[in-house]
């Protein structure tokens, strides 16, 4: 069948099966098995192009899967992620584009800082870190993830730009990594979804892994609350911290972070609008507090 024809079907079922955004899912599938890309499939449209018998075969069973919400980065094993493309698939949380901006906050930061110490706690795919070390020319970054079913995830798509991988708990590290007082940013995108809210997105709610989604305790903050006290523990005086969480977390995240000791405590909104994320600095003090 012509591309043009297989693509019209697939985001008809996909559409059917309430996919959020069907043509482009359409379109992403038939690239992955077509060994091309967006633009190669809409020109193959024009031109006129088929998929041969295996290649219709290959589309057919992945159709059917997507429909059944299976996420489309376990489908084509790659995760878009700002300039980058990541490895993906079963056992690691797929990173949203809502992400992106709370690394922009990171960046706008940085500035043009040169040499600067870059962490991504519960890093999981490494998307954060992996974008911080190919966007800051000359950092040194570290990646840590706790999972043993994320860490390989984590270590294909930080390794190859140089980042450390730690595979440790974001909220305990040990203290002879020499890391204490040494940082100038860490951004972390933690567990942070309370037990009784289930997510409303079936690929999520039936395929990112529990570990990635609950923060624990009756706030779902339990998790954020170590990561912020390690975030503190890690920066250097002046030194910022950024946390991803709910949009509906947005006071209780700012009281986190005051309580734990950050000043300069502030919000910040996504491409949507929406509260996304919150930074604090590192006091001044943070050299007395270390003994």
């Amino acid at each position: 069948m012509r591309y043009a024809e297989v693509r019209a079907h697939a985001e008809k079922v996909l559409a059917a099966a309430g996919v959020p955004s069907p043509r482009v899912d359409a379109e992403l599938l038939l690239a992955h098995v077509a060994g091309t890309d967006r633009s190669g499939i809409q020109l193959g449209e024009l031109l006129g192009r088929e998929l041969t018998g295996t290649q219709g075969a290959r589309f057919d069973q992945l159709l059917a899967r997507r429909a059944a919400r299976t996420p489309l980065q376990h489908l084509t094993g790659v995760a878009h992620f700002r300039h980058l493309d990541l490895t993906v698939g079963p056992g690691v949380f797929i990173p949203r584009p809502e992400t992106e901006t709370v690394v922009q906050i990171g960046l706008d930061f940085l500035g043009r800082k040169q040499g600067v110490h870059l962490v991504d706690l519960c890093s999981g795919s490494g998307a954060i870190a992996a974008a911080l070390a190919t966007e800051v020319p000359g950092s040194t970054v570290w990646a840590v993830e706790l999972s043993d079913e994320a860490i390989g995830y984590t270590r294909t798509n930080c390794e190859p730009h140089g980042i450390t991988v730690l595979h440790a708990d974001a909220g305990a590290l040990p203290a002879d990594l020499g890391l204490d007082g040494d940082i100038d940013l860490v951004i972390s995108n933690p567990p942070y979804i309370p037990p009784n809210a289930i997510p409303r997105e079936i690929e999520a709610r039936d395929h990112d892994p529990q570990m990635a989604l609950y923060g624990l305790g009756d706030d779902g903050l339990q998790v954020p609350r170590a990561v912020a006290a390690q975030a503190l523990r890690l920066l250097k005086p002046a030194g910022l911290f950024v946390m991803e969480h709910a949009e509906v977390q947005q006071e209780s995240a700012a009281r986190l972070l005051t309580q734990t000791g950050f000043t300069a405590v502030r919000g910040h909104l996504d491409l949507n609008g929406r509260p996304r994320a919150t930074s604090g600095v590192a006091p001044e003090k943070l050299s007395t507090m270390k003994e």
